[in-house]
């Protein structure tokens, strides 16, 4: 292989894995807004209005999701419906209980493993391995989910979609406390 395709091959897998990179939170974000306290914000009723937006090309789908969570124990149980502007309709329900690190594990039916969270100030990252209901069944994707808390009422989340460590998407929500 000559110089140039190697070179450029480099350049391109240099782009690629720029594409992969976590996100981090604002450090000055807890000052101002507080520490991100999951159990407090998602006990109750919540509100999201998202988007997923495909990586490669395609059409945005839009969705929202109602949200009641509530505490039995030591656990918070979230129950989540999301209605896609296409007509789908999905429910998981998730069971997170705090790790005894400062963090969280979580499980749903259509997680694989356990979820894994943990707190940066006024952050939460969310990771974890899922199954996408698709027609042909289902696509198995990684999640790293953000949630930056900027009031009692506002949370806004930012995810990247991976499959085999390549993003294939990303999805924008917006959540609000009900009160």
């Amino acid at each position: 292989m000559s110089r140039y395709r190697l070179a450029a091959c480099l350049l391109m897998l240099g782009a690629l894995l720029s594409g992969c990179a976590t996100q981090r939170p604002d450090p000055a974000g807890q000052q101002a807004y507080g520490a991100f306290q999951l159990e407090s914000y998602f006990t109750g009723q919540v509100k999201a209005w998202g988007l997923f937006e495909p990586r490669f090309g395609g059409s945005i789908r839009q969705f929202t999701v109602d949200i009641l969570g509530r505490r039995d124990g030591a656990t918070l149980v979230l129950e989540e419906d999301f209605k896609f502007s296409d007509g789908e309709i999905q429910r998981r329900v998730w069971r997170i209980q705090p790790d005894g690190a400062g963090g969280y594990g979580g499980q749903a039916d259509d997680v694989y493993g356990t979820a894994r969270g943990r707190v940066a100030g006024n952050a939460l990252q969310w990771a974890y391995d899922l199954c996408l209901k698709t027609d042909d069944g289902g696509l198995d994707v990684t999640f790293d989910d953000w949630l930056y808390r900027f009031d009692d009422e506002v949370v806004l989340n930012r995810a990247v979609v991976r499959k085999w460590g390549l993003p294939v998407g990303s999805i924008t929500l917006a959540f609000r406390k009900i009160r």
